[in-house]
């Protein structure tokens, strides 16, 4: 995807730290700007602009989830549904607006909108809800594989937000094209850093780390095609990604993100996940639509 231009917000609105935890990177404290309708924040970003000025897309599902709780914290974070519909900038502030679409008695929903200027880089859907004692109960079984002990870290520690750790069972390098071909299917030990336990800002690093690999899954059964031809030989970028959560997201422990691509074709490819605590406990699901085609114009 191709950068995006656009001036960050000028003068009139006054800014302030808006509340939360805070044991976070500076991306994640957002900043609300007062004085303007609705709920507005603006936040930094991570990377390093004069090696891609593009903004990663975990950060920006993690800041929605963020922007979300701030507005309406007494329901939890249920899922979000989001279209990437251009790449943001590392160059320029991020701008996030919160409208509350309905806020009931155990059920909430808020659209959340990521700009730079006026140009819209994503539009999301956040469901909220209040929790419930189970009626029925059931989950898929974790998959029996290495731990985290047992599985190296590749070197894509990128992919997951400040201060997570990461290992990649049998040592499955995505961004190398020449890597043995094997199943669309990727296993990832990634944990979360320790004392970032409150909830939304738990699923807001959870949310990062989902991002990242299912392109790189969706390539493992192609020769000669890997992740660091990205924007390249090739051009690549999420479409759009839907996050459920499950149960609260643990922190300081390790998380099984077992990944899956069942299709890959006319340009685009689909991935789907689930995330399993340590213990086996089924805590978030997701899915992601990608674009994978030749190099060449790359803003869909």
């Amino acid at each position: 995807m191709s950068g995006v231009t656009g001036e960050p917000s000028g003068g009139g609105p006054a800014a302030r730290p808006a509340a939360g935890p805070e044991d976070r990177h500076d991306a994640f404290r957002l900043t609300e700007l007062t004085g303007l309708p609705g709920h507005r924040f603006t936040a930094t970003s991570i990377g390093d602009p004069s090696q891609r000025d593009v903004v990663y897309g975990g950060q920006l599902l993690a800041q929605m989830i963020l922007a979300s709780d701030l507005v309406a914290a007494d329901k939890d974070v249920a899922s979000i549904h989001t279209i990437f519909a251009r790449s943001a900038r590392l160059s320029s502030p991020i701008e996030i607006d919160v409208d509350v679409i309905h806020d009931g008695r155990t059920m909430g929903s808020h659209s959340v909108t990521v700009h730079q200027g006026d140009r819209v880089c994503a539009q999301g859907l956040v469901l909220r809800r209040l929790d419930a004692p189970d009626l029925i109960r059931h989950q898929p079984d974790m998959p029996e594989v290495a731990g985290p002990d047992d599985s190296p870290d590749t070197g894509q520690g990128g992919l997951l937000a400040p201060g997570s750790e990461l290992r990649v069972v049998g040592g499955t390098n995505t961004w190398d094209p020449d890597a043995a071909v094997g199943p669309a299917e990727l296993l990832v030990w990634a944990r979360l850093p320790a004392g970032s336990d409150h909830p939304a800002l738990a699923q807001a690093l959870l949310a990062y780390a989902t991002d990242g690999f299912l392109i790189g899954t969706a390539m493992l059964p192609h020769a000669g095609i890997g992740q660091n031809m990205a924007h390249r030989n090739i051009g690549t970028g999420v479409v759009s990604h839907t996050l459920t959560f499950h149960e609260p997201i643990p922190v300081g422990s390790w998380l099984l993100l077992a990944h899956e691509s069942p299709y890959a074709g006319r340009g685009a490819s689909y991935g789907r996940a689930n995330v399993f605590a340590q213990d086996g406990k089924l805590v978030a699901s997701f899915v992601q639509e990608n674009m994978i085609r030749d190099a060449g114009p790359t803003d869909h």
